[in-house]
């Protein structure tokens, strides 16, 4: 093959493809246009490469073909531009739908503790197992309150967000399993009720609801919001509905994962109000006012901001051009 003459004989074709390809708008014929430039720039390129290897003309050729492919198959869109309805729409969409779920988490693991606390108060000798009566002592009138200020506030809460995150993305990613959320809720909730009862021994009982409250409520609220999530998921291979196993897994695991997103942030502000706020000398009033502001604004983002994205539509999936077409069909 003679290269250049074979250029100069398609020159006319490439350059209408890059005009096209360097065009945002186009009408019915210049769409089909486009798309027969492009299949006769591909036989083209590749009669070029087959004969004469890698050249300028067959380079030139390929970064038309490109700019082509990008105007009928599109480019991924900015980052940045997708923060707002992730936010705005996908997210809280994804909390409004474990709402329920999560009201009933909470209730069962608020019911778990309250028994384990009672068991153990009426029963010293269950305490005993614990440790001994100097150790139960030094837990409830030293540690206990001394947790919340040993550390320097910043690497403190560094460390409860990190743990308490992970432990989320945990309940999320591997409630699947459908026996890794109800450990977590049986075992926190048995801890909770656990260090209550040896508050309540030494008459610390009031410290033990004055600390916890302030980060408390926030934190808490976010595993439970994480657990609900993994049992949804582990839901949805178990009763698919009229989706196949396959589809509602990959659906419901790719909208609710998203929420470990929300949980992070979260659990973050909960994690500033652990480490900057419970140890501070404030009125009571003042530190647990701060943590139910905190969690009066998840609620809202979660029901009030969610309800209104659940009502025009999202489930907090991935919209068709991120995850693909759900189904093949004839255009």
């Amino acid at each position: 093959m003679d290269l250049d003459a074979y250029s100069a004989a398609h020159r006319d074709e490439w350059e209408e493809l890059a005009r096209l390809g360097r065009q945002r708008h186009f009408t019915g014929a210049e769409a089909d246009e486009l798309i027969e430039r492009y299949q006769s720039g591909t036989a083209h390129l590749s009669a070029i490469k087959t004969t004469a290897g890698q050249s300028a003309h067959g380079d030139r050729l390929s970064l038309y073909l490109s700019r082509a492919r990008l105007r009928f198959t599109g480019a991924g869109s900015n980052v940045l531009s997708r923060l707002p309805a992730f936010f705005l729409l996908q997210l809280p969409a994804a909390l409004y739908r474990v709402r329920w779920v999560t009201l009933v988490v909470t209730l069962a693991t608020a019911l778990i503790g309250f028994l384990t606390a009672v068991w153990f108060i009426q029963n010293p000798e269950l305490l005993a197992l614990i440790g001994p009566e100097s150790m139960r002592r030094q837990y409830a009138e030293e540690e206990f309150i001394g947790y919340y200020s040993n550390d320097p506030s910043g690497s403190f809460a560094g460390q409860v967000w990190t743990n308490n995150a992970f432990i989320a993305a945990q309940c999320i990613a591997f409630g699947i399993t459908g026996v890794w959320v109800p450990n977590v809720i049986v075992q926190n909730a048995m801890g909770i009720g656990q260090s209550a009862a040896i508050m309540n021994e030494f008459g610390r009982l009031d410290d033990f609801f004055l600390y916890i409250a302030p980060h408390g409520q926030l934190e808490l609220y976010s595993v439970f919001v994480a657990s609900a999530a993994g049992l949804m998921i582990f839901w949805a291979w178990v009763a698919p509905g009229a989706r196949t196993r396959g589809q509602a897994l990959a659906e419901d695991g790719r909208a609710l994962f998203t929420i470990v997103v929300g949980l992070i942030l979260a659990l973050l502000v909960s994690g500033i109000i652990e480490g900057y706020v419970t140890r501070q000398d404030w009125p009571w009033p003042v530190k647990i006012g701060i943590g139910t502001i905190a969690l009066t604004a998840f609620l809202f983002y979660q029901w009030g901001v969610g309800g209104r994205a659940a009502r025009a539509g999202h489930t907090g999936d991935l919209d068709e051009f991120e995850a693909g077409a759900r189904r093949i069909v004839a255009g």
